[in-house]
């Protein structure tokens, strides 16, 4: 009874000491242990920041370091960057490395502007974006494929959050017709943070009158529903990292009265009879000297 007591006990130190198991049945309800390995570093797993900032015409980088199951690897791979939404947004970034080589071969870059920094072979996936642009703050998301077992594939879920700032940028001013014969004035600003927008004019006195426009994404614009006078209108926007201003003028015609007008009509009649009478009587009175000349002169011989 000792023997099996003891026998029993080796046992169960044996499981506490190995890995942990996990029982499931396949399709006949055959029993199956596999191993659940719960090393960090033999699962896995990606690791990318939560959000990088940069400013527009500059370049970021994106981090994405991973891990996986295997202990070594040196078959072919892909490194892909998509834009949106894991798993169904576009891809930006595609490149594939042959086996037992380092070096990714880009096959695809969004405009070119989309460089892997990092080395796929050691577990980084990091890119550098170039010339940012304001519509590229979004969020990326990278993913790693190795050939063969279709679970060695692994997609980030959360990615990165690109966040692109810029100064304002006043992108449209005009002055287009409004009701009742009026004029009305437009101003489309752009910037990140999104910028303030200010009209300041003749009608609206030495300072700054603050209109309340309409903002999509990182632009915004404002309208002045009605120039009263004439001159110029100055729209203005701002925001933390700086401001911009544009100028528009206004000058309409403005009509004489009922009076004024027929009178200058008049007028302009009367020295044009004035004009015409003095042309005849200029081309009689050389007609008569001709005739007068025709007449002493004597006949030739």
């Amino acid at each position: 009874m000792e023997g099996f007591l003891q026998l029993l006990a080796c046992l169960a130190c044996v499981l506490q000491m190995g890995s942990p198991v996990k029982t499931r049945r396949d399709a006949l309800g055959n029993a199956l242990n596999t191993e659940e390995l719960s090393a960090p570093s033999q699962r896995w797993s990606m690791q990318v920041p939560a959000e990088v900032s940069a400013e527009v015409g500059d370049m970021a980088v994106l981090p994405c370091t991973f891990t996986h199951p295997h202990r070594h690897y040196d078959g072919p791979l892909t490194a892909i960057w998509r834009a949106g939404e894991p798993y169904a947004g576009p891809q930006v970034f595609r490149c594939t490395a042959a086996p037992g080589s380092e070096l990714c071969q880009t096959a695809l870059s969004l405009h070119g502007r989309f460089r892997l920094l990092g080395n796929p072979r050691r577990n980084d996936l990091s890119l550098r974006v170039e010339r940012l642009a304001l519509a590229d703050s979004r969020r990326y998301f990278c993913r790693v494929e190795f050939t063969g077992d279709a679970h060695d594939r692994y997609e980030s879920r959360h990615g990165v959050r690109l966040h692109v700032t810029a100064a304002p940028r006043i992108v449209n001013i005009s002055v287009l017709p409004g009701t009742s014969h009026a004029f009305r004035a437009l101003c489309t600003a752009e910037g990140e943070p999104p910028p303030t927008l200010a009209w300041s004019g003749p009608a609206l006195g030495n300072s700054s009158a603050a209109m309340q426009g309409q903002g999509r994404g990182y632009q915004v614009t404002a309208e002045l529903p009605a120039l009263t006078r004439d001159g110029r209108y100055t729209c203005t926007a701002a925001n933390s990292l700086g401001r911009a201003e544009a100028s528009v003028y206004l000058f309409r015609f403005h009509g004489a009265p009922a009076a004024s007008t027929l009178a200058l009509l008049l007028g302009a009649l009367g020295l044009k009879a004035l004009l015409l009478l003095g042309l005849l009587g200029a081309r009689a009175t050389r007609r008569r000297g001709d005739h007068l000349a025709a007449q002493d002169t004597p006949p030739r011989k």
